[in-house]
């Protein structure tokens, strides 16, 4: 049938939060409500007439609560099929009252996870009885409604507004497909705690409440982001998001993680950084970062780890970029900053988190770990007879950290805590070195003293006989090519220091 009228309900809800004018109105509408522990005294509390499931099963609720809906009595007056003769009989036989409607909110499970909450308190958080109903009600949907959520109580309460207690086919089976998509979320939530340690070599993401784009990479292509329940920003001015606007939101914001406790501003492009720097505040931070490439900041994405000031509002507000993120922003800075109305502007929740890495790939999905390394001060083998000062040292270290967020093959050249030129995504790491350095003269920089990144290893010394040419003293890379000590013998022939860190950054 596809009208079917409610005349009774099963509610079993976790949080009763925008549970009060649902109860109302079932009653007015004489819907006979059936429930069970905390959810009843509520409903009792409103004055509402409820039965209690105890009353229906003749069965008390046990082991602490953990089983009061699991009973035939209850399941079978969800699932049995309205209309066959067999399962009319048998309901019959058994006593089993008509439910019509099922009203669940379930354990809280990932909040209680992300709570840092004690096992034991997380395993008490798996509902049980709770998805339970949800599969049987949304299995039945011809015959009954399930509402799996108390998000979705604003559109059973106009359902029930605008038809007396009736639904249609079509109704039910929409909220069929958000149960569905309530209990498979649920569930992986709990498969990826449980499978912390991936001894099971399964992946599950689920992914809820998405939202649409404008469009995907390109005009053509459709895009949805489908974001976590813990967003690392909140937009606080500007057009909507793109997809390539998350794109280079996601590269800022593990990029300038890498500086934690420090002053840097960083500029990115596709991805990439066109200009990074540290400062004495984020306004001369911002001014070195900007410095490194004038040309592709433009329509860039910034990002700082530091509050922006109003000093630092002014130095940027005349160049066109697209996105501006920070921890905090002051009021006079976002006086500022406002004056452009597109202008995005994001303020950081958290810290970036890497854990694992997904990819689709050939309609299959590659899994990895984030790239979670970062090359420090004791990772550090000089292998060249002549030893980094330590101001290269210095410099060494944040050009690495640099070159581990850009598109391979990628070389990086630093001088004085700046990102002097850089050239990525290229096919040839000799292409990319001497992109960098024509880079970095085309925007003025004297490459003497400077040191250079690399994400991989040198199979020729062209590479360190060409960056030694330009003026570079110093060099950083992972090491473990079996031609690595060609390199070396250029270097100690002409007085460079190189190092090995023993681990690549490769990024595709």
């Amino acid at each position: 049938m596809s009208k079917v009228k409610i005349k009774s309900a099963l509610v079993s809800v976790f949080n009763k939060d925008g549970l009060e004018p649902i109860i109302k109105k079932l009653s007015d509408l004489g819907v006979e409500l059936y429930s069970t522990g905390g959810t009843q005294s509520f409903i009792e509390d409103l004055g509402a007439e409820v039965t209690a499931v105890e009353n229906v099963t003749d069965y008390p609720a046990i082991f602490g609560g953990r089983v009061k809906t699991l009973h035939p009595k209850i399941f079978g007056g969800i699932l049995y099929r309205r209309g066959l003769d067999s399962d009319e009989k048998e309901k019959g036989t058994h006593e089993i009252p008509a439910i019509d409607l099922v009203i669940v909110d379930l354990y809280p499970f990932e909040e209680t996870v992300a709570s840092g909450a004690s096992e034991a308190d997380i395993i008490e958080k798996i509902d049980i009885g709770g998805i339970a109903l949800i599969r049987a009600a949304a299995k039945n949907f011809k015959d009954v409604l399930i509402v799996s959520s108390r998000k979705y109580y604003g559109d059973l309460l106009e359902l029930l507004e605008k038809g007396g207690g009736e639904t249609e086919i079509s109704d039910r089976k929409l909220f069929s497909a958000r149960a569905f998509d309530t209990s498979s979320n649920y569930d992986s939530a709990i498969f990826n705690y449980m499978n912390e340690d991936k001894q099971v070599p399964s992946i599950k993401i689920s992914a809820a409440d998405g939202k649409v784009l404008r469009y995907g990479e390109n005009p053509h292509q459709k895009g949805i982001f489908y974001p976590n329940d813990k967003p690392y920003f909140n937009q606080i001015h500007g057009k909507e998001i793109s997809y390539n606007n998350l794109v280079d939101i996601e590269a800022a914001i593990q990029l300038i993680s890498e500086f934690k406790g420090e002053t840097a501003f960083g500029i990115l492009k596709h991805n990439n950084a066109c200009g990074i720097s540290k400062g004495s505040n984020v306004a001369d931070a911002y001014k070195k970062a900007f410095a490194a490439d004038t040309t592709s900041a433009f329509g860039g994405v910034l990002i700082s780890n530091k509050e922006i000031d109003k000093e630092a509002a002014s130095a940027m507000n005349d160049l066109f970029f697209e996105i501006l993120i920070a921890p905090s922003f002051s009021p006079e800075a976002l006086e500022v900053l406002k004056t452009k109305k597109n202008r995005i502007l994001l303020e950081l929740n958290r810290e970036w988190e890497g854990k694992t890495v997904f990819k689709s790939m050939l309609n299959g999905v590659l899994a990895q770990d984030y790239d979670s390394k970062t090359d420090a001060k004791d990772d550090l083998k000089t292998v060249t007879k002549t030893a980094p000062t330590n101001t290269e040292v210095e410099d060494l270290i944040f050009a690495s950290k640099v070159c581990k967020h850009s598109k391979s093959n990628t070389i990086v050249l630093v001088k004085d805590q700046q990102m002097v030129a850089s050239g990525v995504g290229q096919t040839s790491r000799v292409d990319a070195l001497e992109h960098a350095i024509q880079k970095a003269r085309n925007f003025g920089f004297d490459l003497n003293g400077a040191v250079m990144a690399s994400d991989a290893f040198f199979p020729f010394p062209d590479c360190v006989e060409i960056a030694h040419k330009a003026g570079i003293t110093a060099v950083i890379q992972p090491g473990g090519s079996v031609k690595d000590q060609l390199s070396i013998d250029y270097c100690d022939d002409n007085g460079l220091a190189m190092v090995f860190t023993g681990t690549r950054h490769f990024k595709h």
